[in-house]
Order: C-alpha cells, then sequence, then structure tokens
C-alpha cells in the first residue's frame, strides 16, 4: 500500500490572509474509510506535523473526518491555507482523492506526562451548586461543614392542637333519638357537629361461647344473604 500527497501549487505560493476569530484546530474532511489504515494516517500525521507542533490528532472513521488540534494557532491556520485542498494519489491504479481542510472551533490543549496524556480540567462535567445538590439522585457529597442532627421524633398527636382544643369544648346539647347534637349551627347555616350511635342495639346478644362446631356460626346468623338477580327464561326448541 503506496500513497503520494500533493497540494496545488496556487495554495503553496499564496499568503495566508487574515482572520478575526483565530483557531488551534482544523478538520479534514472527506476521508474514505479505506483511508484510516495506521500506514496513512502516519503518513497524514507526518505531513500536517510540518506545518507545527500537534497537540490532538484524533481520527474519526464513522465520520469520515480527522480532527487535528496544533499548539499553536498561527500553525493551524498555515496547515488550513497551504492543505485546503490536498490531493492523495493511489500508486497502484493512479485514483487520486481529494481531501477538504476546514477550520473548527478552538479546543483546549492537553498536558503529557508519565502517565500518557490528560484530560484539562475545564472539559470535565462540573457537579451543580450546593443549593440543588440535594435534588438530583443519588445525591452529592454535602457542603463542607454539614453535620448531622438528631431528627425529632413522629409526631404523636393525630389532630392539630387547635382541633383537638375545639374538640374538646363540645358538649351534649341535644339528644334526638338514636341521634346526639353537639354543635348546632348558627340560624341554618354554619358548621354542625353531631354523633350517631351505629351499634347492634336491635339485634339480640348471642353468645359466642355456645357454639358448637359444625354448627352456623351465631354472627353469621344475622346475615342478610343478597337474592339472585332474575334469570330470563330459557327458549326450548
Amino acid at each position: 500500500m503506496a500513497f503520494s500527497i500533493s497540494l496545488p501549487a496556487s495554495r503553496q505560493s499564496s499568503l495566508p490572509p487574515e482572520y478575526p476569530q483565530q483557531t488551534n484546530t482544523i478538520t479534514v474532511t472527506r476521508v474514505p474509510k479505506d483511508f484510516f489504515h495506521p500506514v496513512l494516517l502516519d503518513l497524514l500525521r507526518g505531513h500536517f506535523a510540518t506545518y507545527g507542533e500537534i497537540n490532538r490528532w484524533a481520527p474519526l472513521p464513522g465520520f469520515g473526518r480527522i480532527i487535528i488540534v496544533y499548539r499553536f494557532e498561527d500553525n493551524a491556520e498555515s496547515a488550513k491555507q497551504h492543505c485546503d485542498r490536498i490531493v492523495i494519489q493511489r500508486s497502484q491504479d493512479g485514483s487520486e482523492v481529494e481531501l477538504r481542510v476546514y477550520r473548527a472551533d478552538p479546543n483546549p490543549l492537553t498536558n503529557e506526562d508519565i502517565f500518557g496524556t490528560t484530560i484539562p480540567e475545564d472539559n470535565y462535567l462540573r457537579p451543580p451548586a450546593v443549593e440543588k445538590n440535594f435534588l438530583i439522585s443519588p445525591p452529592g457529597s454535602p457542603p463542607v461543614g454539614w453535620e448531622q442532627i438528631r431528627e425529632d421524633p413522629p409526631n404523636a398527636n393525630p389532630l392539630a392542637d387547635d382541633l383537638m382544643h375545639a374538640l374538646q369544648k363540645l358538649q351534649l346539647q341535644e339528644r334526638r333519638s338514636s341521634l346526639e347534637v353537639l354543635l348546632e349551627p348558627h340560624e341554618g347555616s354554619g358548621v354542625g357537629v353531631y354523633v350517631e350511635d351505629c351499634g347492634l342495639e336491635d339485634h339480640d346478644e348471642v353468645d359466642e361461647g355456645t357454639w358448637v362446631y359444625g354448627e352456623t356460626a351465631p354472627a353469621r346468623s344475622r346475615w342478610v344473604q343478597t337474592a339472585m338477580p332474575p334469570l330470563r327464561a330459557a327458549m326450548v326448541a
């Protein structure tokens, strides 16, 4: 597999114009999938490295592009001016492939150490502010200086204090058969409180202790069964 890189003569001799927005990143587009071979990638990287120090080299086969981040903006602008358009020729059949080079958004530089390339802190997502930190799941770490406090026990009063105090003031005002009037609405409007006895006063008390196993339970003898709804007469031929 052999390739050769050539540039148009007009691009090699032209001077780069001034652009108001400088960038240290360029993007090589129209890259065929078979060009992402290690041999050709090394050839392309060596060619673009002649314009300046490359900080990051990112081939993207799925997008057919190569992103190149230079350490200095002037190097990226020089590569853009001299390499757009760039022609790669295959030595087997003599066919040519033209690649385009465009300016891209600036990218932060990475520092290389003994462990390899490190990504700067500005590229990481930062946690939300403290006032919103407890709204995410799972919650983040508590703020500095936070201490666990002893929580109050559960509320022992089923009703509010003012409601309990109002109920204690209620007294029997009138008895109407099984209805006891504790609070009568004023002039027919307002809030009224009535107590009605829902006990089984009309039923005879049955001693459960006299029940014999195998017989109908006394409690069930008081149940009233629901009648079956009427059925339509079947038509017999």
